[in-house]
């Protein structure tokens, strides 16, 4: 067990994937950034098993926060009584047979953390200071112990922004409208696909407009646009661009 904080604490395997990419590199990171919707989650972790490294999903970490808010009654753009909250709220990161879980409390809301409600939720409460400082830190003091993939809104400008490797992932907002659609329709969902797509739009803005950290291309990133590529196709396509930087 990896002992964070006091109540943020991470369970992992120490997984040693660096040399496989260079035999004289100890530890390197990748940092995916980029909009709901993008893929990054998925390619991130075909990544982490193909290179034999950990995957952090921050998203969760964020989502887990809004998750307790709601169950709470805490207004998730509410600082003070969001920060008073993050103080008795128990959050671990556990892998389970190499699959990231997310433990709020004693209970596992690794799907729950996937409804709707929650992403806008997210999105509002991401964007607080107390917030982010406090899950950047988690974050920072695992990638600073092993080799990681990381996703997220601000990976490489901000929380890692020396990460080795860098990739920004987009896609149209109708493409990533219809992808979390059928993720949602698979878990057995109601959602409509105009309303996806609007809240899409907006989550976007509230990332990209934040004061704090906002959803941005780290200027050394590598943009990929996912728009008419298969998951195989970026995949690749990433690889090939750290292959030629090692």
């Amino acid at each position: 067990m990896l002992l964070v904080e006091n109540c943020f604490e991470v369970k992992h395997i120490y997984l040693h994937g660096a040399a496989g990419l260079r035999k004289d590199l100890s530890k390197f990171s990748v940092a995916l950034d980029g909009p709901s919707g993008s893929g990054k989650s998925t390619i991130a972790k075909i990544l982490a098993r193909d290179y034999n490294i950990l995957y952090l999903d921050t998203g969760a970490m964020y989502r887990a926060c809004a998750l307790q808010a709601i169950q709470k009654n805490v207004d998730p753009s509410d600082e003070k009584a969001v920060e008073k909250m993050l103080s008795d709220m128990q959050l671990k990161i556990e892998y389970v047979g190499g699959e990231q879980r997310t433990i709020l409390g004693e209970q596992d809301v690794s799907d729950e953390i996937r409804r709707p409600d929650v992403s806008m939720a997210a999105s509002k409460i991401s964007a607080l200071p107390c917030v982010r400082l406090k899950m950047v830190d988690m974050q920072r003091s695992i990638a600073a112990k092993m080799s990681c993939v990381l996703d997220g809104r601000d990976i490489g400008s901000y929380v890692l922004p020396n990460a080795e490797f860098k990739f920004f992932i987009t896609a149209s907002n109708a493409v990533r409208a219809k992808r979390r659609y059928e993720e949602l329709k698979a878990k057995g969902y109601d959602v409509d696909l105009k309303k996806l797509e609007d809240e899409i739009a907006l989550r976007d803005h509230n990332d990209s407009t934040r004061s704090f950290s906002p959803l941005v291309q780290a200027e050394d990133a590598v943009l990929v646009d996912t728009s008419n590529m298969t998951i195989e196709q970026v995949v690749a396509y990433i690889k090939k661009k750290i292959q030629e930087r090692v």
